[in-house]
């Protein structure tokens, strides 16, 4: 998956954005106003920081050298993704886990907004 692929599959979810609240480099990607996804889309090797279930984090990362704990995140709910490492059809997977985690957090009245109940 190249960087640019990476930013548009963020972008296609619903009220999904991109932010750089940290600098130039670092896109955020949130929904409503919650973070999804984090990476720095010029990085070698491009890697994003998702949120995930903690039981599955703990799997994940066994199952693949290349999904480590978040860095500079709560190791228990996010993972840093070597993207470059793993086939695409995961690192999407793993994106749309990670925006229906923060969905699923958000209040009811927002979810229906965006057709997640």
């Amino acid at each position: 998956m190249t960087p640019q692929e990476l930013r548009a599959f963020c972008l296609a979810f619903n009220a999904a954005t991109e932010e750089f609240p940290f600098d130039s480099q670092t896109s955020v990607f949130k929904v409503l106003g919650k973070m999804f996804a984090l990476s720095n889309l010029g990085g070698t090797p491009l890697t994003a920081n998702l949120k995930c279930d903690p039981d599955d984090a703990v799997r994940l990362r066994a199952e693949h050298p290349a999904i480590v704990p978040g860095w500079h995140m709560n190791k228990r709910h996010w993972n840093t993704v070597d993207v470059d490492q793993l086939p695409d059809r995961l690192v999407r997977e793993l994106i749309e886990d990670s925006y229906d985690l923060v969905v699923a957090g958000l209040p009811k009245a927002e979810r229906l907004r965006l057709d997640r109940p």
